[in-house]
Formats: structure tokens, C-alpha cells, sequence
């Protein structure tokens, strides 16, 4: 497809991350799309925590990754738009179609591309979008034609870029632990990815969704959503477990709190023969494996994000389930007071926090 005639304008508002706890909007030059890419009109962009933990208080590094991993590009790797120019050699997208950002531009030639996981190629060329290559807090995004995925007419923009990663990361970890209607799901940690679970787990069918979240603001925003059977913080994670499902425990566990006790407490929990997934950033295991692990027959799972085949496959699933991501979104933020949304994502949100079209406010 051919890239459009209409004007752009030269420059654009976009939010870069300093390392020092803020948000700093710049002004910066409107990309042009080139071989294989194409320009977006940003319509929201999500604010995930493994941005919050690894670039805004501060630029870390992860395990064989030389120097910080975020290279001071535009920030925001949960982004979803409309096409605006398509550049040459573009053949699946053009303008006017609203898409989804896998966040992870690959070599798409390595074993893990070739399977739709950009999140672990193996070649020196990948780079994630808000990470080593601009992201989605812009007025406009210049992304891979490969890495975008359709958005369905049902779903808002806000929908498509909570699928981009949290619901996507979600849904890989519930994929891998075969949720269904046989057995009950338990969920712990309820951020944004927690919510994600539940969601998602609901319209996978599992019989009964089982929350536990420390937080009392969140666990209050959760029970608004009409997801979950049963609400708990990591007290009274035992009895209400216990009292849900008849003593048995859950059939399928995901861990969202990537932290040491919500990974034993997730395990503790776990029904003989249960399958739990670990999808939480960060932290440690740390079990007792006779009678937690071996005398109950458990099924550890690691997922990290979700591969593009499966993140196109939930966008349909969501519209045929009929629901409804950004019903986790509990702030909306114009790009411009990208500050204020950051430090309220930090510092505790009820729920998802995401940077919007001022149309969408």
C-alpha cells in the first residue's frame, strides 16, 4: 500500500523518562514511515510497571544486557492507533487501519520470531518499542509493519493498548495452564496485569475467579469489576480459597505479584495436580517442595508476554466474549500531563493507567 498524501504536522509533543521519578514532554519531529513501516496516530498508550520499575525511578539494566536497557527514547510500550502513512514494500496495512503494537520489533528470522515471540529474539537488531526504539507516548508512533496486529471495530483504542501488553501477557500465562471450565482460577496480585487474569480467565470459562491483592484500594476496585467470586488479602487467602472450593484448592493458579510471598502463597493454594503460571516481574521463588510441590503433582509455568499469533487471537476472543479491557482502566491522562500520570501509576493506582487522545479523555 502506498503511504497517504495528507499533511502532517512537522512536530509532536512526546514523553521521554529521565531516570528521576518524572515525565518530561518534548517537542520532537513527526517521523516519516520507511520501507516496511508505518506511521500511527497514537490513540492511547498504556503504563506498565516494568516501565515504572526499570526507567522511571531510575535506568536499570537486566542480566546480560550492557548498560541500562533504556536507551532515552520516547517512552510507552502499550500502543495502539491508526494508520496514517504506510511506506514502501507495506502490504497488510495502510491508512485508516486501527492496529495494535506488539512491543518488540525482532530479526523476524530466529527460531523464537519465526514462532510470532519477538519478546526473545535472539539477534542483536531486536529492540522494543519505548525501550531501544521510540514508543508510544507520541502524538504519532513509527512502527514495523510486522509487529502490528489488527484491531477490531468493537474494541477502543484503549482496549487494543491494554492487549498490547498487560492483557496479552495475561492471556499467555492463563494459555499455558489451560484455564476452562473444569476448575477454579485464582489470581494473585491485582495491578493491572492481576485484572488482566481475572478478566481474561472469566471468558476462558473458568468455574469460579479467586482474587488476592494486600492492597484494600485494589481489592475494592476489583470487586467493582464483576469478575471476581471472591476477594482476599493474603490473610484470608487460605479459608477463602478453601472456603470457594470446597477445600480443594485451585485448579489453576497465576501468579501476578512477581513477588516472594504471592509466589508461595500462589503455590500453597495450588489443588493436587493444579497448574500455576508465574507471570509477575522480578523477585524470587522460594517454596518448600515435598508437600507443596511433589506430594500435590504441581505444573510450574514461566510466560513471558504473548507471541503475535496469540495477541491477534485474544483481540477476537475479547469481541466474542463480549469484554471489554479498559474496563480495568481507573485514570486517563492527556499526553501532555504524562508527569501527573506516571506519578499516579507509581504511587498506587486503583487500576490501569493509560495516556490518551484528548478526544478520548
Amino acid at each position: 500500500m502506498n503511504a497517504t498524501t495528507a499533511p502532517l504536522p512537522a512536530t509532536m509533543p512526546g514523553v521521554r523518562l529521565p531516570g528521576d521519578s518524572t515525565a518530561v514532554v518534548d517537542t520532537l519531529p513527526v517521523p516519516e514511515p520507511g520501507p516496511g513501516q508505518v506511521l500511527l496516530r497514537v490513540g492511547a498508550s498504556g503504563i506498565c510497571g516494568s516501565d515504572i520499575g526499570f526507567i522511571y525511578h531510575e535506568h536499570k539494566t537486566h542480566r546480560g544486557v550492557d548498560g541500562p536497557a533504556y536507551r532515552g527514547v520516547v517512552a510507552g510500550h502499550e500502543p495502539s492507533g491508526t494508520v496514517v502513512q504506510a511506506g514502501p514494500g507495506c502490504r497488510r496495512f495502510g491508512a485508516g487501519d486501527r492496529v495494535i503494537v506488539y512491543h518488540i520489533a525482532g530479526c523476524g528470522l530466529c527460531d523464537n520470531c519465526r514462532r510470532g515471540f519477538m519478546i526473545s529474539c535472539t539477534d542483536s537488531s531486536r529492540a522494543a518499542y519505548g525501550w531501544q526504539r521510540d514508543g508510544g507516548h507520541a502524538r504519532y508512533l513509527l512502527a514495523d509493519e510486522s509487529t502490528c496486529v489488527p484491531l477490531p471495530d468493537e474494541l477502543s483504542f484503549v482496549d487494543g493498548a491494554l492487549i498490547a501488553c498487560g492483557f496479552g501477557t495475561a492471556y499467555e500465562g492463563l494459555r499455558r495452564i489451560a484455564v476452562n471450565g473444569d476448575g477454579d482460577l485464582l489470581v494473585v496480585g491485582l495491578g493491572p496485569v492481576g485484572l488482566a487474569a481475572g478478566m481474561i480467565g472469566r471468558g476462558m470459562g473458568a468455574a469460579r475467579v479467586i482474587g488476592v491483592e494486600p492492597s484494600q484500594v485494589r481489592r475494592d476496585w476489583a470487586g467493582t469489576l464483576g469478575v471476581f467470586d471472591a476477594l482476599a488479602s493474603p490473610e484470608e487467602a487460605a479459608r477463602t480459597v478453601g472456603r470457594v472450593t470446597g477445600g480443594r484448592g485451585a485448579a489453576t493458579v497465576i501468579d501476578c505479584s512477581g513477588s516472594r510471598p504471592g509466589r508461595s502463597l500462589a503455590l500453597e493454594n495450588a489443588a493436587e495436580w493444579g497448574r500455576v503460571s508465574l507471570v509477575g516481574e522480578g523477585g524470587t521463588l522460594e517454596t518448600e517442595v515435598s508437600d507443596t510441590l511433589l506430594h500435590k503433582q504441581l505444573t510450574l509455568y514461566a510466560s513471558w508476554v504473548t507471541s503475535l499469533p496469540a495477541m491477534a487471537e485474544l483481540s477476537r476472543n475479547l469481541v466474542r466474549w463480549g469484554l471489554s479491557p479498559e474496563r480495568v482502566v481507573s485514570d486517563r491522562f492527556a499526553l501532555t500531563d504524562a508527569d501527573d500520570a506516571y506519578r499516579l501509576a507509581a504511587g498506587g493506582s486503583r487500576g490501569k493507567v493509560v495516556l490518551v487522545d484528548g478526544d478520548d479523555l
